[in-house]
This record gives C-alpha cells, structure tokens and sequence, in this order.
C-alpha cells in the first residue's frame, strides 16, 4: 500500500468520479486544496491550471501549476503566488504532515488536467499514461483530436483510439523543436 501512496496523484479541475482506489483518498485532499487554491491564484489575475500531490510520510511535494497565457509565468510571478498560497495553506492545513509548495509554469511540455484542457489543445501531440489498458497499452503517444464531454479522441499511429479523461493518469504535451 505505502508503494502506490509513493505515486503521484495529478488533480484535474474537473475530476469528479475518481472515488476508486487510491484515488479515494487524494479526492478528499483534490476537493479541500483546490476549492481552497483555485480561487485565490485566479483572484491574482493568473490561470489555474492544475496541481499535483506526492505525498510521502516525511517530506511530500504540491506542485501547483499557473499560467498567464498572454505574457507566460515568470520568477516573479511564481514567488508572489507560493507566498499567497503558503499563507493560506499554514492557515487552513488540508495537508497533515511535512510537505514542500512547488509553484511551476507549466512549462512547453504543458501537463493537461481536465478534457477542456486536451480540447485547448487540440492538433498537438501528447503523452498520455492510463490508469488502466486502453487498446491494449498503458501508455500512449498521439496527436490530441476530437473531444467530447469526457472522451477524447488520440490519432496513435494510424488508428484512433478513445480514452475517458477518468482513465488518464497523467498528459503531457510533447513540445516540438
């Protein structure tokens, strides 16, 4: 059990339904910490764009992930939101334990938390992981195509294959060079 607690947990804004497993667990914290976050990084004139928690008995890691698409995320802007969140966090405590507050960009390989985010993005290649085997593999590398509701359409190789955002453990874009 502690090996699967070891895992990082990648919290999408829209992640309703992930009461299975693991996931029971970090759903709670997911709910707590972004009602609590979310608003706020907003209210500082940046996107939420997701976090991600790694907890670990002695010294877990939230990275929280922010964006300002028109200007990009800087030093500055990274600092300003970690002191604002810091503060709200010390206050409120949904994290028991020792933890370390990551505030990133989310950089060019973007990490993708929700369906509107794949559908954002649109025409890109992305690397997906899956909780569970979809046609046959875990993991996946595709250009992002349709997406509808829940289900999002990968052109992987020459077929298409549809997976539930539910079944996404973690997305990333591919950044072309």
């Amino acid at each position: 059990m502690e090996a699967s607690l070891a895992r990082p947990f990648y919290f999408p804004k829209d992640c309703e339904g992930w009461a299975a497993g693991p996931f029971f667990l970090a759903l709670s914290i997911k709910t707590d910490i972004e009602e609590l976050l979310a608003p706020l990084v907003e209210d500082l004139g940046y996107e939420w764009v997701g976090l991600e928690y790694h907890p670990h008995p002695s010294n877990g890691v939230l990275r929280v992930y922010i964006d300002q698409p028109e200007t990009g995320i800087g030093l500055e802007d990274c600092a300003l939101v970690s002191r604002e969140i810091s503060g709200l966090l010390d206050v409120n405590d949904p994290i028991k334990g020792h933890y370390n507050l990551e505030v990133s960009s989310p950089g060019m390989d973007r990490p993708l938390f929700s369906a509107d985010q794949f559908a954002r993005f649109s025409g890109e290649q992305v690397k997906v992981s899956l909780h569970a085997p979809v046609a046959g593999r875990r993991k996946l590398r595709g250009t992002i195509g349709a997406v509808e509701g829940q289900t999002i359409r990968l052109q992987v190789d020459d077929e298409t294959v549809e997976i539930d955002h539910a079944d996404v453990a973690k997305a990333r874009l591919v950044p072309e060079f």
